[in-house]
C-alpha cells in the first residue's frame, strides 16, 4: 500500500505516491502561471488546474500498479478559495493573496477592528493578502457569485471536495481567512459580523489529519485508484513543509525555498499580542496538535522565476525540451564570494513584519562588468537578508530557533542552501526528499488513516536527512558588512519608490 500526496502552490503542483518507508514510488511535478485580467489582478484558473491535478494523480497511479493508494491528503497555498456549488461545479476563478482587490475594505475595517483584537481571536493582523477581503470584494462585485456558491474552498479543501470529502478545512488554512479563532478552533463570529460575511459559505473546520471522506467511485475510476481510497484533511502548504522536514517539536524551523521563501519555526505557547503585533509575528496551528508555527517569509521563489524568464528564456525552453534543469545552469555561474549586488526584495507585495505593497524592486550596485551569474547571486542574497532581519527580530517574542531544515526546490541548490547558512551564521540540514510539502501530506496521509500510530511514528518512518550545510564563518563576517547596507537601502528610497508606484497605478 502507498501514501499519495499532493502539494498545490502557487506556480505548480507536486504530485508522489511514497512507501510507508519514505520511498519516492512516483511524483511528477506540473508547473502553471497565475492569470491576470487586469492590473493588479492575480487568479489561478480553477478547472483548468483541477483538470492538470486529475492528470497528475492519473500518471503517478498508472506508473505504481503493485502499490495501491491507502490514503490521499494535500497541501496548498494558504489564502486562495475556489467557488463551488453543492453539486461539485466549479463556479470561478482563485483569487490569490498578492490580487489587490479587497484593499479598499482595509481602511474601514481598520476602523472597527484594532490589530491588537483581531490577533487576539485570530493570530494575525490585517492585511490584504488574506482570504478575508477578497471575499467581501466577491461579495461587493460579484453578487450572484456569492449567492451562487455552496462553499468557498482552499485548494486543499477544494481538490478534496472534487475527489469525493466532505466540504472541509483543516485549522492551519482556516486561519488563513482572517476569520478563525483559534482558541475556540471554529469560525468567528465577531469577525464574521465585522466583515458582513456568512459562516454558512465557508466549510467546516477540522483537524490537520482528520479523515474527511473516501473517494468518490466514478472519480476512483477515472484516476485508477480503489474505491476504499481514504481522503484525510490536509494543512497549508508550510505546515507540510515543515512536518515534510521532520520539523515537528519546539525549537525546530524549516526554511522553505519554493515559490514563497519561507521560515517556518515552530512553539508551543501563544505569545503576548503587543510584541507579536509590534514586530509583525504571526500564530497559527501548525499540523501537529499542540504545536504553533509563524510565517516568516519573501516571495524570494517568484523573483528567481522572474529572472529565468528574463534572463534566460529561450535557454529554459531548450533545457525543458531536451529535459534538463536551466536552473543548474543559472546557479553554476553564480561567484564564491559574496556579491556587490545589493537587491531589495519588493518585486511583490513583502511578508511580516510590514506587508509592503506599494513598493517595488531594486538592483543597486549594477556595473558594465556585472555578470548574470552576479545579478543571481544578489537576488538570493536579498531574498536572504530580507529573512534574517525578521528572524533577527523574533527573541523579544521568546520564539527561538535551534535548527533548520531545508525544504522546496531551490534547496536542491547547494549554492542557494550554502549562501543562506553563509547569510544566516547557522547550519542548515537537508532532507533527502526536498519536495517536503507533498511528503508531508503523505505522512499526513498515513496518521489520518492509521498506517501511523503519531506523526512521530510516520516522521522517524518517512523522513531522512542527506547533508549539513555548515556557514563559513570568514564569509559570514563579509556578509555582516552587506546585511547593514541592505538594511540601509529601504529607508533611504521608501518615499521614492512609494510615489514612483503610486505613479504607475
Amino acid at each position: 500500500m502507498s501514501l499519495l500526496g499532493i502539494d498545490i502552490g502557487t506556480t505548480g503542483c507536486k504530485t508522489a505516491l511514497f512507501s510507508h518507508q519514505g520511498e519516492t514510488l512516483a511524483t511528477t511535478y506540473t508547473e502553471y502561471d497565475a492569470q491576470s485580467a487586469k492590473p493588479g489582478w492575480a487568479e489561478l484558473d480553477s478547472l483548468y488546474i483541477w483538470g492538470m491535478i486529475k492528470a497528475s494523480i492519473r500518471e503517478v497511479v498508472s506508473r505504481t500498479p503493485a502499490d495501491p493508494v491507502q490514503a490521499i491528503s494535500i497541501s496548498s497555498l494558504g489564502e486562495a478559495v475556489v467557488p463551488v456549488s453543492s453539486d461539485h461545479r466549479i463556479l470561478g476563478p482563485s483569487i490569490l493573496n498578492f490580487d489587490v482587490r479587497g484593499e479598499e475594505y482595509l481602511a474601514d475595517l481598520h476602523e472597527t477592528l484594532k490589530d491588537e483584537h483581531l490577533y487576539q481571536i485570530n493570530g494575525n493582523t490585517l492585511g490584504n493578502h488574506y482570504s478575508l477581503t477578497k471575499l467581501i470584494w466577491i461579495k461587493e462585485h460579484q453578487p450572484d457569485l456569492y449567492e451562487q456558491a455552496h462553499k468557498f474552498l482552499h485548494w486543499s479543501g477544494f481538490v478534496s471536495f472534487m475527489l469525493g470529502a466532505d466540504p472541509m478545512i483543516d485549522y492551519s488554512l482556516a486561519n488563513r481567512t482572517l476569520l478563525f479563532d483559534l482558541d475556540k478552533e471554529d469560525w468567528s463570529d465577531e469577525l464574521l459580523n465585522h466583515a458582513r460575511l456568512d459562516r454558512d459559505k465557508l466549510p467546516a473546520a477540522v483537524p490537520s489529519g482528520s479523515v474527511i471522506g473516501k473517494i468518490s467511485p466514478h472519480i476512483a475510476v477515472d484516476l485508477g485508484l480503489t474505491p476504499d481510497t481514504v481522503i484525510v484533511a490536509g494543512p497549508h502548504d508550510q505546515c507540510a513543509n515543515a512536518v515534510g522536514c521532520g520539523v515537528i517539536d519546539a525549537g525546530g524551523a524549516v526554511f522553505g525555498m519554493g515559490t514563497y521563501v519561507c521560515i517556518t519555526p515552530v512553539f508551543t505557547e501563544r505569545r503576548s499580542p503587543d510584541i507579536m503585533v509590534e514586530k509583525g509575528i504571526n500564530t497559527e496551528h501548525h499540523a501537529v496538535p499542540g504545536r504553533y508555527v509563524s510565517f516568516l517569509y519573501n516571495q524570494g521563489g517568484s523573483i528567481v522565476k522572474w529572472f529565468r524568464d528574463t534572463y534566460a528564456a529561450a535557454e529554459h525552453q531548450q533545457a525543458a525540451a531536451t529535459g534538463q534543469d536551466i536552473y543548474a545552469t543559472l546557479f553554476s555561474e553564480i561567484p564564491a564570494d559574496p556579491s556587490n549586488i545589493v537587491v531589495l526584495p519588493h518585486f511583490q507585495t513583502t511578508g511580516p513584519p510590514d506587508f509592503i505593497s506599494d513598493s517595488s524592486g531594486v538592483m543597486a550596485g549594477i556595473r558594465l562588468e556585472t555578470t548574470r551569474g552576479d545579478i543571481l547571486k544578489g537576488i538570493i542574497e536579498g531574498i536572504t537578508y530580507y529573512l534574517r532581519e525578521v528572524v533577527d527580530s523574533l527573541p523579544p517574542t521568546g520564539i527561538k530557533i535551534t535548527h533548520y531544515r531545508a525544504a522546496g526546490g531551490g534547496s536542491q541548490s547547494d549554492v542557494w542552501v550554502q549562501t543562506c547558512a553563509d547569510i544566516l551564521g547557522t547550519p542548515i540540514t537537508r532532507p533527502k526528499i526536498t519536495e517536503a510539502g507533498a511528503l508531508g501530506a503523505a505522512i499526513m496521509s498515513g496518521v489520518g488513516s492509521g498506517a501511523f500510530k503519531s506523526h512521530e511514528e510516520g516522521v522517524q518512518a518517512m523522513v531522512k536527512m542527506e547533508q549539513t550545510f555548515e556557514p563559513d564563518f570568514k564569509k559570514h563576517e563579509r556578509y555582516n558588512c552587506w546585511y547593514e547596507k541592505y538594511r540601509q537601502l529601504w529607508p533611504l528610497m521608501q518615499a521614492y519608490l512609494r510615489d514612483l508606484v503610486s505613479e504607475t497605478r
